[in-house]
């Protein structure tokens, strides 16, 4: 299994020094391969193709890294989550623009999607509407997202987790407000 882990690390090393240099698209495995002198047989017994090791590489360098337990609140969670991404931005926004029928935006939202709970747990309140909130704020936060990281900016992800903060809480503050201002329903007699 050790000499497994080597091997797929090393093609993975090379696909994401190959993605700083050209297009997803421009890679092929052959690439990928003489990027760590190994041959497409090796690639082949470990990946199905590019778009697989791709995936792999998110899994293993992030998916499995998260430990939500040990995290006392979403916040705390979330930002973790941005400075890995941030420590890996040049990967994510070639990962994230691929497109088409294995696009990693779709493998992507599929492990972001649990989170998204976690991550609000400490801004929302239970409520009959909570799944619309989830969904809406689930859209919102994964657009910010990708934005984020496929964007070329120097916001950092303290930065960022801090702007979501503060719209999340303004927008929690609006609702709230707008609640107490609206008159009851009148009640039966």
């Amino acid at each position: 299994m050790a000499d497994s882990n080597i091997t797929k690390n090393a093609l993975a090393s090379s696909l994401k020094s190959l993605m700083e240099q050209k297009p997803f698209q421009k890679i092929n495995v052959n690439d990928i391969c003489e990027g760590c002198g190994m041959n497409r047989k090796s690639f082949y017994y470990h990946f199905k193709d590019k778009y697989d090791l791709v995936n792999w590489i998110f899994y293993t360098e992030f998916v499995s890294h998260i430990h939500v337990e040990l995290y006392d609140n979403g916040w705390d969670l979330l930002v973790d989550v941005c400075r890995y991404f941030e420590s890996e931005r040049n990967f994510y926004r070639c990962a994230l623009a691929i497109k088409g029928q294995n696009s990693f935006q779709d493998y992507f939202l599929e492990i972001i999607r649990p989170l998204i709970p976690i991550f609000l747990s400490d801004s929302l309140n239970t409520s009959e509407d909570q799944q619309f909130l989830l969904n809406f704020f689930y859209d919102g936060l994964i657009s910010s997202l990708i934005r984020w990281l496929s964007e070329e900016n120097e916001t950092t992800a303290e930065e960022f987790t801090g702007h979501l903060k503060s719209v999340l809480l303004l927008f929690a503050e609006e609702i709230f407000n707008n609640l107490k201002d609206t008159p009851s329903a009148p009640q039966p007699e």
